[in-house]
């Protein structure tokens, strides 16, 4: 399920950068396998819940299983609305060459891996790193804002399009919002350390 989410992230991202509907509509045709496998994911650990009674590590293991899997279709939604997005943008000239917004794409990608990689590895140092990254989505997502409405104002026209670009760094942003959760969860999982509204500071 993660690895359909971040696929379909990267697939909307590019297809925004390349202009290339084909990829676009790929996006947005194809939710249902993320939906039914968060349909899937649920009904077994709520099974695991109500047949083991599980306690302390294993019962914060399924938890986290649960609200990881709630982030992880929340990701694949915002997948769609980048494509769609994209899809509004590839109508219009471009309104400049595209860096922050694939950069975005990158970083929200690398951090929605390490935190799928530090919850089946239960690493709570990768999952600390994962929060650490946060800030340069948010950095990254202020300048797309400030370039663009220097555009807006100068340029009628750029209006509508800029604005499909905030809303996909807007979207991005999200992203990396979901993949902190994750971060979180697994800290919570593994060291039953609750980081949420905190910093992360150095690992105990």
């Amino acid at each position: 399920m993660g690895g359909l989410a971040e696929e379909r992230v990267r697939a909307a991202v590019e297809g925004l950068v390349a202009r290339d509907v084909t990829l676009i509509d790929a996006v947005l045709a194809g939710d249902e396998p993320i939906n039914a496998l968060h349909i899937e994911v649920d009904e077994r650990c709520f099974r695991l819940l109500a047949l083991h009674q599980p306690m302390a590590t294993d019962l914060r293991a399924i938890v986290a299983a649960v609200k990881i899997n709630t982030d992880l279709e929340r990701v694949g939604d915002l997948a769609v609305n980048i494509a769609e997005a994209a899809r509004r943008y590839a109508g219009h000239p471009p309104v400049k060459k595209l860096v922050d917004i694939p950069m975005m794409g990158t970083i929200a990608q690398a951090m929605l891996r390490d935190a799928l990689d530090a919850f089946v590895r239960r690493d709570t140092t990768l999952a600390r790193q994962v929060l650490n990254e946060d800030d340069r989505l948010d950095e990254l997502k202020t300048r797309v804002f400030r370039e663009l409405l220097t555009y807006m104002m100068q340029a009628p026209t750029a209006v509508e399009p800029a604005l499909d670009l905030i809303l996909v760094s807007r979207h991005l942003e999200r992203i990396g919002d979901h993949a902190t959760n994750i971060a979180e969860d697994v800290i919570f999982m593994v060291s039953a350390l609750d980081v949420r509204h905190h910093s992360p500071g150095p690992e105990a």
